[in-house]
């Protein structure tokens, strides 16, 4: 048999056995479109994220996590997450519940919320019932009572809006006390 031959044989077998595993298996594909009516679960999740530089800025921590592609939401159970600039630790985040909005541009951050932050006049602690975190602008906020305690100062707002990259914060309605060192 000549060689042209054996080529068109072959080439005549492949294209059958393509035809054939191709159209056996087009009724058997994922369709695209469902993976985004899933939901995903994971237990113990740990996260180390790093900046550009390379230097690690977040790391944290969930018990279990629940992330649905079709809505775009995320909860989150037992959440802690401390945050770095610089390789230095500056603050700490806890809270039993969280939820995210918008594939986490937005964290809701529920129940018994603790953060503490490292200032140059020490450590400030915030707790409240609710914080709302916007991670890449690096913002927090919320309109529920807010006690503080820092080495200075012990008080409560009704509300705090805080800049996280300035480290400026805003409270509302203040009643406390404050007691700088001499």
């Amino acid at each position: 048999m000549e060689t042209k031959n054996l080529y068109v044989i072959a080439l005549v077998i492949a294209a059958v056995s393509g035809g054939y595993y191709y159209y056996s298996g087009n009724s058997k594909k994922l369709d695209t479109n469902a993976s985004r009516n899933m939901t995903y679960a994971a237990q113990n999740v740990q996260l180390t994220q790093t900046d550009e530089k390379g230097d690690v800025s977040i790391r944290a921590s969930v018990d279990q996590i629940i992330q649905n592609k079709q809505d775009a939401t995320t909860q989150m159970y037992n959440l802690h997450a401390t945050t770095y600039s610089h390789g230095q630790e500056n603050g700490t985040y806890y809270a039993p519940r969280g939820d995210g909005y918008n594939d986490n541009q937005k964290l809701v951050l529920r129940d018994d919320v603790v953060v503490n932050r490292n200032s140059p006049q020490g450590m400030i602690t915030f707790k409240t019932d609710e914080l709302t975190g916007y991670p890449k602008e690096k913002r927090i906020e919320t309109n529920r009572t807010v006690n503080i305690d820092s080495t200075q100062s012990q008080f409560v707002s009704q509300g705090l809006n805080a800049d996280l990259n300035s480290g400026q914060y805003e409270f509302f309605n203040i009643r406390g006390k404050y007691a700088p060192k001499s």
